[in-house]
Order: C-alpha cells, then sequence, then structure tokens
C-alpha cells in the first residue's frame, strides 16, 4: 500500500516506527480500504495527553488514545461530511495520539508486550477515523 504515516514521537518514547506503519496497513486491508491514505500519529505522555482529554473531550485525565477525524462535524459531534480530505487520491484521516505511560500501564494491566499494545490501540485509532465502531 502506499499509505502516508507521519510519526511524532516525544524524544523519551522508544517506539518501533516501521510496526506502526505496519499496524496502519493491517487496519486498512483488513477493513477493505484500498485507496491510500494519510494519517498522523503522536506518541506524547500523560501531561500532554491530560491537555487534549480536557480540552477536546472535557474529561481532566489522561486516556490512551485520542483520534482526531479531518472529517467536518457539528456542535454535536455528529458527521456533516462522509468525505475526507482528498487531494490526489489521497484520504487524510487525520491524528491518533497515544499516551506512551498510559500504552505502559495498559500493556503491564493486561498481560502483552508494550509493541502489541501499540498496535492495538493504533488499529482502534483508525478505525474510529474511518468511522467504524467496534469493541475496547
Amino acid at each position: 500500500m502506499n499509505n502516508k504515516v507521519l510519526i511524532f514521537v516525544e524524544s523519551r518514547y522508544k517506539i518501533n516506527r516501521k510496526r506502526i506503519k505496519e499496524a496502519v496497513d493491517k487496519a486498512l486491508t483488513d477493513n477493505e480500504i484500498t485507496s491510500p491514505v494519510e494519517v498522523s500519529i503522536a506518541v506524547v505522555g500523560d501531561r500532554k495527553m491530560r491537555d487534549l482529554s480536557k480540552k477536546y473531550k472535557g474529561e481532566d485525565k489522561t486516556r490512551n488514545v485520542l483520534s482526531f477525524s479531518q472529517n467536518e462535524h457539528s456542535a454535536d459531534g455528529k458527521e456533516i461530511g462522509k468525505e475526507w480530505p482528498n487531494v490526489d487520491g489521497v484520504m487524510r484521516l487525520g491524528d491518533i495520539v497515544l499516551s506512551f505511560p498510559q500504552v505502559i500501564r495498559d500493556a503491564s494491566r493486561d498481560e502483552v508486550f508494550v509493541d502489541d499494545k501499540v498496535d492495538e490501540l493504533v488499529q482502534h485509532g483508525l478505525l474510529h477515523l474511518l468511522g467504524i465502531e467496534q469493541e475496547h
């Protein structure tokens, strides 16, 4: 697939960029998305995630993942448009933000490898961007 995955990582966190790109490709393939996409993924700390959660969700707490779609939404959160910004045949889906400290806590709680938890949350966030509801 010719997908563009833009990854920003706060310097103190060690993540596997190749594996994140593979997780994106797998989620797209599993959901039969064939046109190229662009998605941005940021790996941040709890403080930044708490700030984003407070600003965009109205909750003063950290969380493991947040997704910000490029689709337009009304004030009540309902989708206005069904199309993603599309230039040169590329669907620009939006942004996924992971709190690395929360990912580590979740991986420990679930007794899985951190990389596996990152994959799971990247795929979960991507499905949100695609408008696909799933259990989490």
